[in-house]
């Protein structure tokens, strides 16, 4: 798409939801429905808005938040025949060859539809089968062009844009994107899930069945069990919309401490409690990752609000480079002060979730940090996750919530244990590198022969050529070790300074 297609399809953006916006300001009675309908026409990526923002109703109100619900699984389906089709081009046979049993939708979401069905095995086996929806590709492109051009012009412009780097953040959206429709990544990513939570008793995954999965079909394990935006079939089926809260929160956060690998679309249209009270995720299209210094940061950060330390939370900040050194630190922690303890002690129903955004907002923007595009899939999660955890207990606590699972990782990882275990890694290598001694003390006695007898021959040409490298090379690298050399006097001079 060129950057005109782009900018009218921007353009059209805005106008689509500009209506609906203002109505949504002026809190008049049809807000809700109007904004459904404008992130529907404008098509998925914008519909990807709308299923976050109805996991809010603290933020966008409870009335427009049940309007936005249908986005998440209740879009207009499109045909059986159409869906049978694709799976008969895909695969090269019959649908019946494939399923003894297949239906008509049962949920249709922004990408793809879902179908029951059954093998065709002896015996036959029940599964969902999900297929993208015909000329999704196209329309994703199309919305992602559009946004990504709106991320360079705005970084052209504003500090503030280039302080939020929303040319990385549309790139990580883009990657998601791509690999959400592949519905064979997705079964990858369902796969590494299930092995990696298995054994849970909380927690499951349904089963992949691989051979009918393709780029645009995915065959899973059929899942009985209630969704947890039901609170009354929940609480029909014995179970506490409280305790499924507190499950959906410590699941999402195990995950992303322990695994670095989450669940990054946790609607309530994608999780339901099994008749054996375990919660189940489906639809494993949007996964996120971090790595062990983000999982670090995170668990950290958790710790130290739950213990209430924020000159650690702070100091956490600087150390991985989040918050300039102009500021001091001191100062930073006093603003994650006033952050975090109008939340202690008080009920959920009495913090503003929109008042506590546009706070960290403010300091992260007064403090000049940078937004970190691994972060992203994370904390648009966790809002989600908070929405959904709110939505079965009014009164819910994420702090409570989460320190079991924080203060867990913490103790693993730093704790006496985590010590232990990573001395005894280090002895290992230390085992390693004395196996290897004799070999390498045979080299340095063949090297040292070599020099004895009149040095190592190389050939001529080497020998040029090595020459002609290091003259290349000689300018640069006495640069770089001036600098060094400057940076470690500046270095001993900050810490002789600060002796006295």
């Amino acid at each position: 798409m060129n950057p005109v297609s782009s900018l009218l399809r921007l353009v059209q953006a805005a106008g689509v939801l500009a209506g609906p916006v203002l109505a949504l300001r002026g809190k008049k009675p049809d807000a809700g429905p109007r904004l459904a309908r404008a992130l529907e026409k404008l098509g998925p990526a914008a519909i990807k808005l709308g299923q976050m923002l109805a996991t809010r109703p603290d933020v966008v109100g409870a009335d427009v938040a049940r309007a936005l619900e249908h986005l998440q699984d209740r879009l207009p389906p499109f045909s059986e025949a159409a869906a049978r089709a694709e799976i008969a081009d895909v695969f090269g046979k019959p649908v019946e060859q494939l399923f003894s049993s297949f239906g008509a939708p049962i949920a249709a979401a922004s990408i793809a539809q879902v179908h029951r069905a059954q093998t065709a095995d002896d015996p036959p086996v029940r599964v969902a089968v999900k297929i993208l929806r015909p000329g999704i590709r196209e329309q994703f492109a199309r919305d992602l062009h559009a946004f990504a051009l709106f991320a360079r012009v705005a970084e052209a412009l504003s500090a503030e844009a280039r302080r939020l780097r929303l040319t990385a953040v549309m790139a990580t959206l883009e990657a998601s994107v791509a690999l959400e429709l592949d519905l064979r990544m997705e079964a990858a990513a369902a796969s590494e899930l299930y092995e990696r939570t298995r054994g849970e008793a909380e927690f499951r995954v349904p089963h992949i069945d691989w051979s009918r999965t393709a780029q645009p079909v995915l065959t899973s394990e059929w899942i009985d069990g209630v969704s947890v935006r039901d609170g009354a079939a929940l609480a029909a089926a014995g179970r506490d919309p409280r305790q499924v809260a507190v499950m959906v929160m410590r699941s999402f956060l195990t995950q992303a401490l322990r695994d670095g690998f989450f669940h990054a679309d946790m609607h309530p249209g994608n999780l339901f409690i099994d008749p054996d009270g375990r919660l189940v995720a489906v639809d494993f299209g949007i996964m996120g990752r971090l790595d062990a210094g983000m999982r670090r940061f995170m668990a950290g950060t958790l710790a130290g609000f739950l213990q209430r330390d924020y000159r650690r939370v702070a100091e956490l900040h600087y150390e991985f480079s989040f918050v300039p050194p102009t500021h001091p630190v001191e100062t930073f922690a006093q603003a994650l002060r006033a952050i975090g303890e109008p939340i202690f002690g008080r009920s959920a129903r009495d913090v503003s979730i929109a008042r506590l955004l546009a706070q960290l907002f403010e300091t992260t923007r007064r403090f000049d940090m940078q937004a970190q595009p691994q972060l992203v899939l994370l904390q648009k999660t966790m809002v989600v996750v908070e929405g959904v955890c709110r939505g079965l207990d009014p009164d819910f606590d994420i702090w409570e919530a989460a320190r079991p699972v924080a203060e867990k990782w913490v103790h693993e990882q730093m704790g006496p244990e985590a010590a232990l275990s990573k001395a005894a890694e280090s002895l290992s290598a230390l085992g390693k590198l004395a196996q290897d001694l004799p070999q390498l003390v045979k080299n340095a006695e063949g090297l040292s022969q070599m020099v004895a007898e009149g040095g190592m021959r190389l050939h001529p040409d080497t020998a040029r050529a090595i020459a002609a490298e290091q003259e290349r090379r000689a300018r640069p690298a006495r640069i770089v070790l001036l600098t060094l050399l400057a940076l470690i006097a500046a270095s001993l001079l900050f810490a002789v300074a600060h002796l006295f």
